[in-house]
């Protein structure tokens, strides 16, 4: 708990000065719920009282148990920029006290929406989460709501969050574009980012650079895989380019990279990449292939396990500040040793047996 304290002690408390209930005390019983697979501020405060017990030796509570309007008027005041940077602040303290070295590898960028997160009238738009994921740890790094629900944007607020030294960027389409390479390289990473029509000009010279190199003889590296009952081939060509760095103003440019998959009898995919750095094709393979962890690492955990797609929280912060909570419960869930069983095993297990819930809190130090 002095751990925990210590990350949170400098968030602003929007509430009143009068407010009954501690906000880091607060804090805590939320993360311990999610941990435990709370899905709401309901479920928060059933869980507070259930497992009263537990906080005993641990918290003070000189005004009882908090109750769900408590969280979720927290939650909703809570400024999400400072939440995220206690949550940064955690990440730190939680990566030196289990050992967790400093992320290197695929830093995979990606946005996903808070399905029901919407005002009303809105549900055309919900707000959009960017997050940043450590391939390697698979763990959540950093946070951004993106601004306006422009997720471009909002990667770009989430790259200035992060340390990149060692690191390969990966990113979608959407954010293929000079400011995206820019701000990595400036940062000492590198970049992998797909490019599709939206950045026509620079698809057709890619494109062009690969048909040059395959007319040439240049031959591909091909793998194959029949994880979860599909077969699939995949087959990388990697070509340097000398010229189109300084043709589309496009930073630090070296080579484009075309992924050809075929799953089954279906029709074979092309899509193309630009790079920082010449990689070999079995490298761009590997890459390409380590940045959709972030889909079954992250976004179907929050989805199947916490129910991140149902969640109705839906005023002022509460949805940023919510969706922050789950991505960090799921980090310490992800951290504890015992790789036999599954994160949503491990978050039921944590509600049942208040053993495993210690051991759980023990990789917190």
């Amino acid at each position: 708990m002095d751990r925990f304290s210590e990350c949170f002690e400098d968030l602003p408390d929007p509430r009143a000065d009068n407010a009954l209930h501690d906000l880091t005390e607060l804090l805590f019983i939320a993360l311990m719920a999610t941990l435990c697979g709370a899905t709401s501020c309901t479920d928060m405060a059933l869980f507070a009282r259930l497992k009263a017990y537990l906080w005993q030796d641990v918290l003070v509570l000189k005004h009882g148990l908090p109750s769900h309007d408590t969280f979720s008027r927290v939650f909703r005041m809570l400024d999400p920029k400072a939440f995220e940077a206690a949550f940064r602040r955690f990440m730190e303290a939680f990566a030196q006290g289990a050992q967790i070295a400093r992320p290197q590898g695929v830093i995979a960028l990606d946005g996903k929406a808070l399905r029901r997160g919407y005002e009303s009238g809105k549900s055309h738009m919900p707000p959009v989460m960017v997050t940043a994921w450590a391939a390697q740890t698979r763990m959540a790094l950093a946070n951004v709501l993106a601004p306006n629900n422009n997720e471009a944007a909002g990667a770009l607020q989430l790259l200035e969050l992060l340390q990149l030294k060692g690191c390969v960027v990966t990113a979608d389409a959407l954010h293929c574009h000079r400011g995206m390479a820019k701000q990595i390289v400036t940062q000492g990473g590198d970049y992998v980012l797909a490019v599709k029509e939206n950045q026509p000009a620079l698809l057709a010279d890619a494109k062009a650079a690969i048909a040059a190199a395959a007319r040439k003889g240049k031959k591909p590296v091909a793998t194959a895989d029949a994880d979860h009952g599909r077969k699939e081939r995949r087959s990388a060509l990697v070509v340097p380019v000398k010229d189109m760095a300084e043709k589309h103003n496009f930073p630090a440019l070296k080579a484009v990279a075309r992924i050809t998959s075929k799953r089954g009898k279906d029709k074979a995919v092309e899509r193309y990449f630009l790079m920082s750095q010449n990689y070999s094709r079995t490298q761009v393979l590997r890459i390409v292939r380590t940045h959709w962890t972030i889909e079954n690492g992250l976004h179907w955990p929050l989805d199947v396990i916490l129910d991140e797609d149902l969640a109705r929280n839906r005023k002022d912060n509460g949805p940023a500040n919510l969706a922050v909570l789950r991505r960090l419960a799921l980090n310490v869930a992800r951290a504890h040793p015992d790789s036999t069983i599954s994160l949503r095993l491990k978050l039921k297990r944590a509600g049942w047996n208040d053993a495993f819930f210690f051991e759980l809190l023990g990789h917190m130090r």
